[in-house]
């Protein structure tokens, strides 16, 4: 994957590869996308994020690991 010119590009086209809960590989398409949703709904504590039938464990770990791919 090249880097593009301006993050927010570079972000919505880099593609991330995550296990769920079920230890299901999902690639994440639009990884800006995904960390905000996570931002906005699942700000805190431990709760369960599903999209296209893969869920996910939203907790410290998992949105620590987010932020570090978005830095």
């Amino acid at each position: 994957m090249e880097k593009v010119q301006g993050s927010d590009t570079f972000l919505k086209s880099m593609k991330v590869k995550v296990k769920d809960i079920n230890n299901k590989e999902y690639l994440i398409d639009d990884l800006d996308r995904f960390v905000n949703h996570i931002q906005e709904f699942h700000t805190s504590g431990e709760s369960i994020h599903e999209e296209n039938g893969y869920y996910f464990l939203v907790n410290d770990k998992f949105r620590e690991r987010l932020f570090k791919l978005i830095k």
